[in-house]
């Protein structure tokens, strides 16, 4: 099994959606990819930064995101918090609006792997 710096295992009935890319003749500077987000069993939706991730799968039922220049920081007022640490894309391709901080709700995630380390689990603080 592949290990990414950090994979997040989204609740069952979730999976991933992402948007179509744009055809252009004209080149797009600093708007960033098309987005992705994650799709829940209700229909509401969650965006994830499209630039860090580099691994996506929900033939199981569920969403998994592996995401390349994230880190896990915790648990903040009730929230799983995550943050970007480096870029994986040149700069003059990303978005300068661009997110440095993403936070989760505590009933979206059924797990948090680091490194391939299960470090969170719904219920369960592993850690």
């Amino acid at each position: 099994m592949t290990t990414f710096p950090l994979l997040i295992e989204f609740v069952s009935g979730t999976r991933v959606y992402r948007e179509p890319a744009i055809e252009s003749k004209l080149p797009i500077i600093q708007n960033g990819p098309p987005g992705t987000f994650v799709i829940f069993a209700d229909g509401s939706r969650v965006p994830l930064p499209t630039d860090q991730i580099v691994f996506t799968e929900d033939g199981d039922g569920a969403a998994r995101v592996g995401f390349g220049g994230m880190s896990f920081e915790g648990l903040d007022n009730g929230q799983l918090v995550f943050k970007r640490f480096r870029d994986l894309q040149p700069e003059e391709l990303l978005s300068p609006q661009r997110g440095r901080r993403m936070t989760l709700e505590l009933e979206m995630v059924d797990s948090i792997l680091v490194d391939g380390n299960r470090v969170w689990r719904q219920g369960q603080r592993v850690q």
